[in-house]
């Protein structure tokens, strides 16, 4: 390991030490100041931020109310690392009672779960998804499997796969093979719940969607999945609904269609995925947490990976840190 390499090993180490000695509110306290030092500076992260925004507020929005919402997408994307810093320490009542889910919503999810055709569940990245899934797990007794990335350094990696690992679930660190696609399969075919954060194109293929009036790639592998076993396919929308606490919203499933080549199923059930993920993060735009380049038209289609020009086929999300600011994002 380098110096940089060890130096953000002892920081990621010490936050994780620091922040579990703390008082909640001195916590989150601390966050929205780094959130607002960081929003103040301007950077590219910030930039990008309020033009992704701008296309879900639209063109007319003022410029001191795209302000007023980067700068609540930012104290957005630093409470996931607060709460991920902490929440290893939370209690089941603390993870359960801390979570606002319509009875509708829950009950869908419930059936799904009993019916032990293996569920899907595709999230984007807003809100907390560790929360989200530790809630999961403690409320309906499944077991949950998530995907999570090679991040640098390893030990960086290590550390988030084993925050999860406590927090109950299953973590397949991502190899770029078919093996993990197929490791997934046997998991829902087993009955059992995936987890997968899929609205960017992250693995060796994605298919173009159309997104907020523009276009965009997401990841084939919830709906690959999908059609390859049967499973339930649910998009489900996360928000912070107050200090502490934390919404989730689990939208219809998406049926895997009935005529159509596999490529077109794929394309028509992950455009579905993109329209529930929009739906979500319209009503909640300050907790989508993307800072990077997204929409096709702020990349330079000679720096496009080309990965991400191929045709539909087996990729997928992976649930990594949140936000874009972690190692490897």
């Amino acid at each position: 390991m380098n110096v940089k390499d060890r130096f953000i090993a002892y920081g990621y180490g010490a936050a994780w030490f620091f922040l579990r000695a703390m008082t909640e509110r001195t916590a989150y306290r601390l966050f929205d100041r780094i959130a607002d030092r960081v929003w103040k500076q301007r950077g590219t992260q910030v930039l990008q931020l309020e033009a992704n925004l701008l296309r879900v507020l639209g063109k007319d929005t003022t410029p001191q109310t795209l302000a007023a919402m980067s700068r609540k997408g930012m104290r957005s994307a630093l409470r996931y690392y607060c709460e991920a810093f902490r929440m290893n320490g939370w209690d089941r009542s603390r993870i359960v009672d801390s979570i606002d889910i319509a009875d509708e919503d829950n009950a869908r999810l419930a059936a799904a779960i009993r019916s032990e055709r293996g569920v899907l569940l595709a999230l984007g990245h807003t809100g907390n998804y560790d929360h989200a899934g530790a809630w999961l797990i403690a409320t309906h007794s499944t077991e949950l499997t998530t995907v999570a990335e090679n991040l640098k350094p390893e030990a960086v990696a290590e550390r988030f796969w084993e925050y999860r690992r406590k927090l109950g679930m299953e973590v397949l660190p991502h190899d770029g093979g078919p093996s993990v696609f197929g490791t997934l399969a046997r998991r829902l075919r087993e009955g059992r719940t995936v987890c997968l954060v899929a609205d960017r194109d992250l693995g060796a293929s994605g298919v173009l969607v159309e997104f907020f009036g523009e276009t965009t790639r997401m990841a084939a592998g919830p709906a690959a999945l999908a059609v390859h076993t049967g499973c339930w396919l649910h998009p489900a929308s996360l928000w912070y609904s107050g200090p502490g606490r934390m919404g989730i919203r689990i939208h219809p499933e998406i049926p895997v269609p009935s005529e159509g080549t596999r490529q077109e199923k794929i394309a028509r059930m992950t455009q579905a995925l993109a329209d529930a993920y929009a739906d979500g993060i319209a009503a909640h735009p300050e907790d989508w947490h993307m800072l990077q380049k997204y929409f096709l038209a702020d990349l330079d289609p000679g720096k496009t990976p080309r990965s991400a020009r191929r045709s539909p086929g087996g990729s997928f999300g992976r649930l990594q840190p949140g936000g874009h600011v972690a190692p490897g994002r």
